[in-house]
């Protein structure tokens, strides 16, 4: 669904996460063994993952100005209450948040997302506001106000459907 280049540093798997559901057709990437191994997951946190994952959808979404029903970004903080991050101090006295717990999801998504809400990045970080898809997306717009995955599908479907309701309107 999406054209554009994989999301900057650890947002990358945060993106890669929330893409692993296909809104459109349903497919879920977790529920196949090699899914889950490019996540480093049992079957068994399979679910917490997917709590995870629409979690941080709705937060991506809301980064977007969307909300989607029955989900609040908000949520994403009692996900992530329980997953420990600890200070690095590297060589150079640079310092860096990394997860306590690296073998668990939560602690590399924390772990990313403070980076990312470091530099800057986390917001720009969004999901397609096309019902159908809400695939997560870097949005690389200067103004940073892109609205789909893909100009080429979902907003070309978007702005056809508003151009069809104008024809049809009396």
């Amino acid at each position: 669904m999406n054209d554009r280049a994989a999301a900057p540093g650890g947002l990358a798997l945060v993106e890669a996460l929330v893409n692993t559901l296909n809104v459109e057709t349903g497919a879920d990437a977790l529920d196949t063994t090699d899914g889950r191994a490019g996540f480093g997951l049992a079957e068994a946190e399979v679910p917490a993952a997917r709590e995870l994952r629409e979690a941080l959808r709705a937060a991506c979404l809301a980064h977007a100005g969307h909300t989607l029903p029955g989900h609040s970004p908000t949520a994403l903080d009692d996900l992530l209450s329980e997953a420990p991050l600890l200070v690095t101090v590297r060589p150079d006295g640079s310092a860096a948040l990394r997860p306590a717990a690296p073998h668990t999801l939560a602690s590399r998504v924390a772990a990313a997302l403070a980076a990312a809400a470091a530099d800057g990045t986390w917001s720009r970080l969004k999901a397609c506001e096309a019902e159908d898809c809400h695939w997560a997306y870097y949005d690389r717009s200067p103004a940073g106000r892109s609205r789909w995955c893909s100009m080429a599908v979902c907003g070309a479907r978007a702005k056809m459907r508003t151009y069809r309701a104008r024809r049809s309107a009396p």
